[in-house]
């Protein structure tokens, strides 16, 4: 029931917002692709729940030339740019809160007991980007 319970949490947060959020979504997106002259949003291969594999969405911060971008930076420091998370929330591969994903080659190389951590959703955020923030 907890984790049922959970999931119309998640999903419920994760529409509202999205739909409060749009228009700045939309204007953040079209910043990015100015600013870094791609493509605004970023994918990158994570390992979620059960160790499956899944594709993260951001704003895209770096130019072609690897170098943070002058919006980039500040979306960084304001964690603006993990806003399309929410899509990721929205259709079950994330939660608000859960160990941050790793991309493949850590997570889901553990054995016995580490593994453990792949029973739970990653999350958004967690105690450790919250503590280590700054």
């Amino acid at each position: 029931m907890y984790l049922f319970l959970k999931r119309v949490f998640d999903f419920s947060l994760a529409l509202v917002l999205v739909l409060s959020a749009a228009l700045p979504l939309l204007l953040g997106y079209l910043f990015v692709a100015i600013d870094t002259k791609s493509n605004g949003l970023f994918f990158q291969t994570r390992v979620g729940q059960n160790g499956k594999i899944f594709t993260i969405l951001k704003l895209k911060t770096l130019q072609s030339d690897n170098s943070i971008s002058y919006i980039g930076r500040f979306l960084r420091k304001s964690k603006l740019d993990e806003l399309p998370q929410l899509w990721n929330i929205l259709i079950g591969d994330m939660s608000f809160v859960g160990p941050r994903p790793d991309i493949p080659g850590y997570y889901d190389q553990l054995h016995g007991e580490a593994r453990k951590i792949l029973e739970l959703k990653p999350g958004l955020t967690c105690e450790a980007s919250i503590k280590y923030a700054n």
